[in-house]
């Protein structure tokens, strides 16, 4: 009865060791690449919030431009010519102009009718 308990005690310490080797590499590689990524536990909601933030200001400047020049288009079709300036588009072809977010601003061409969310 001991023989095949001493044998089970040595196979699994051989084993152990065989498993400590093999793990050591790929923690080497995990750790390599882990260096590569700038995203931490302790940095992971500020990093969150501030991809969401910059999403939503992409998302807002192509949704109102998009808008905008929709309208601007409207308008020329039905006045033959383009507005002088984007408040002439309220109240008959937009309820009212968006706000451009923080930092940036509406920029109207219109002798091309074309609207663009530059940055001040």
């Amino acid at each position: 009865m001991r023989m095949p308990l001493l044998l089970l005690a040595v196979s699994a310490l051989i084993l152990a060791g065989c498993n400590k080797n093999a793990g050591s590499s790929p923690s080497s590689t995990n750790a390599a690449s882990a260096g590569t990524n700038h995203i931490g536990f302790a940095t992971a909601p500020v990093d969150y919030l501030k991809s969401a933030a910059d999403a939503d200001k992409s998302m807002t400047k192509k949704i109102d431009v998009t808008y905008l020049n929709e309208a601007l288009e409207q308008y020329n079709v039905q006045e033959g010519h383009y507005p002088k300036t984007l408040d002439d588009l309220v109240p008959n072809y937009v309820g009212q102009l968006p706000t451009p977010p923080y930092g940036f601003k509406l920029d109207y061409d219109s002798s091309k009718g074309t609207v663009s969310v530059v940055q001040q």
